[in-house]
């Protein structure tokens, strides 16, 4: 008798995936290689060529939804069969099995289940590297071209990961104002599915029904497979992703996120608990109770405290913005040194400057692990601003307050800029740091602030965390 248990973990999400493509008998549809893959979306436009239009129908590389189907399945295996449907990898209450677990959920009318977002702590030995990859939002082609490079440096195979000390992690926004959503999807579950314990997804805010309905998702699928198009499942899919991911070697941290700080949420249970890959819900958020136990936090700044009092409350989520934001998935921060320690912006949520951000990620150290820095994506926008245009100057990943706040800091160009911030391959992580990723270029962002590299990191563990380097990569988009 074949015991699942026997197979090694590289292994798992493989026969997952052979198992249910020979069940349909359509194993080549199911399981193109990389190289088929590739060359299949190398015939499709780029979304700057489209104007938002769709692709035509014939140029699809899965011409129906049954591929994206049968990974989906496979996923749903590995989620309900290995570390997150261990009741004792959870510090403090599972979710619940009959709701958080329940596939049904995932069919066109799905029952109603509690929201249960969740954080993950994943430690790894000193000497291990971390690839991190910012906002998709339906790039395809930029994907695809910074798989190809790892593919040239032999840290890939196929969708397979050659180097054992190498993980992966994507930091949240797959879908939307982009036209390829099924597509960065379905690739980026091949990885997990050939590589499940060291592939990760961060859960980013478009990771939500009422956002993938309202910037194309949704209608990218409709447009593509019709009423065979299972919106329900993929939704499933993301209660299966984190928020946020503690990373770390022993007892130094980062926090990966795909938004910014959630002052609401006590990580110290999490931290403090044995074992390298644990897991913990959210549970009631606990903004203003904080303000009120720490009076400290803003007291240097009078006026982001009233902000603060008017605005942080104690909720439990019952969706990602519902009956307020979850900040690991919407916050942002501040450029500038100088600028408010906390501020609410009404058209996406809250900011948080260094001495904000400071306090909290020092307070970790209570439970006898740090959190020495915030890694993230999110911050974009279409048009060229303060931070657009000091990502573009540093490669794509662009360190928080190396200025301070001052007219020409804000309107200085990015030909301007290089000279004075951290643009080189190879970067330290000061304490208490905060660093944003770029966007990929195939979309509205990359047209409209004038960029055509997409930009990917390796973070690199070590002992100390005054040793731990991150290496900026940048891909040159073909057919540009």
């Amino acid at each position: 008798m074949f015991h699942m248990n026997r197979l090694r973990p590289l292994n798992l999400g493989l026969f997952l995936w052979v198992l249910l493509a020979g069940m349909t008998g359509l194993a080549q549809e199911a399981s193109p290689t990389f190289a088929q893959w590739q060359a299949a979306c190398a015939k499709l436009p780029l979304n700057r060529s489209l104007g938002g239009s769709m692709p035509p129908q014939e140029l699809l590389p899965l011409p129906t939804f049954d591929g994206l189907n049968r990974v989906l399945d496979a996923f749903f295996e590995l989620a309900t069969n290995g570390p997150l449907a261990k009741s004792d990898q959870w510090v403090g209450p599972a979710p619940q099995t009959d709701t958080f677990f329940n596939l049904s959920r995932s069919g066109s009318t799905p029952p109603e289940a509690p929201f249960e977002p969740f954080v993950q702590k994943l430690i790894l030995p000193p000497g291990s590297s971390v690839f991190l990859q910012g906002d998709l939002h339906g790039d395809i082609h930029s994907l695809l071209a910074v798989l190809g490079r790892l593919q040239e440096r032999r840290w890939l195979d196929g969708f397979t990961l050659l180097d054992p000390t190498l993980h992966v992690i994507f930091l949240g926004d797959y879908t939307d104002r982009g036209r390829y959503g099924i597509e960065v999807i379905y690739t980026l579950l091949r990885l997990k599915l050939a590589n499940p314990d060291r592939v990760h997804f961060v859960r980013g805010n478009h990771e939500d029904v009422t956002l993938v309905a309202r910037y194309g998702f949704l209608a990218e699928g409709t447009a593509k497979y019709g009423p065979n198009f299972k919106a329900a499942k993929v939704m499933q899919a993301y209660d299966f992703l984190p928020v946020a991911i503690y990373l770390g070697s022993g007892s130094n941290l980062v926090q990966l996120c795909h938004g910014g700080m959630e002052p609401g949420f006590n990580p110290a249970p999490l931290l403090a608990a044995p074992g390298t890959n644990r897991f913990q819900g959210l549970g009631s958020l606990r903004q203003a109770t904080f303000l009120k136990e720490n009076p400290e936090w803003l007291a240097n700044d009078p006026q982001a405290a009233v902000t603060a009092q008017r605005q942080l409350t104690d909720f439990t989520p019952a969706a990602p913005t519902s009956p307020s934001v979850i900040g690991f998935m919407w916050n942002d921060f501040t450029v500038f040194q100088g600028e408010p320690a906390f501020a609410h912006n009404p058209d996406r949520a809250f900011v948080y400057g260094q001495p904000a951000v400071k306090y909290l990620l020092e307070k970790t150290a209570a439970s006898g692990a740090t959190v020495h820095a915030v890694i993230r994506g999110h911050q974009h926008s279409s048009v060229p601003n303060p931070l657009m245009r000091r990502l573009v100057a540093s490669q794509g990943i662009f360190r928080h307050w190396q200025e301070t706040n001052s007219a020409a800091a804000r309107t200085a160009n990015p030909a301007e800029l290089t000279a004075r911030l951290e643009a080189g391959v190879c970067r330290a992580l000061p304490e208490n740091s905060v660093w944003t990723l770029n966007v990929s270029p195939d979309s509205v962002y990359g047209a409209g602030c004038n960029f055509d590299f997409a930009t990917f990191g390796v973070l690199r563990l070590a002992e100390r965390f005054g040793d731990w380097r991150i290496t900026v990569e940048t891909v040159k988009v073909p057919r540009w």
